[in-house]
């Protein structure tokens, strides 16, 4: 459970990952000490995993947003979530509920890069049935997690 000291810290954190322990402290009401020992505790409780930049795939050629589902044997499933997760192309990779199994979100620069794909990264005995969908708008992608 998270103190409300925190939550706060974390909530300064997600909109400004770059902030000084000084600008979060004066945000948050407290000491650069204070959350330079309470970001330390995140990290090493696993809260905090790292700090990246939010880069957008379109500014580097990425233009295809993809989803894939896919329906998968489950008796020889064994390696194959972790053969799919390795794949430069996956972004994001759920186990889901329903009529599939997994669910891929994916970057492609070209309709070729999607079809290339399909037929050489997907044709795989463990998978029984795929289904994509071409992201044609998004409405909101967001990066950071709620607090």
């Amino acid at each position: 459970m998270l103190s409300e000291l925190e939550k706060k810290i974390l909530h300064s954190l997600n909109k400004d990952g770059r902030k000084s322990f000084r600008q979060v402290a004066k945000e948050v009401g407290t000491s650069s000490t204070a959350i330079y020992n309470n970001v330390k505790k995140l990290e090493k409780a696993g809260v905090i995993k790292g700090y990246i930049p939010i880069i957008d795939p379109k500014v580097l050629g990425y233009n295809i947003t993809a989803i894939i589902k896919l329906r998968v044997k489950h008796d020889i499933e064994t390696g194959l979530i972790e053969k799919l997760a390795n794949l430069e192309e996956v972004r994001s990779m759920y186990s889901i509920t329903g009529d599939w199994d997994q669910m891929l979100i994916c970057n492609f620069k070209e309709l070729k890069d999607l079809e290339e794909f399909l037929f050489n990264n997907l044709a795989l005995p463990e998978i029984r049935r795929i289904v994509s969908h071409i992201v044609l708008k998004t409405a909101k992608e967001e990066k950071r997690t709620l607090v």
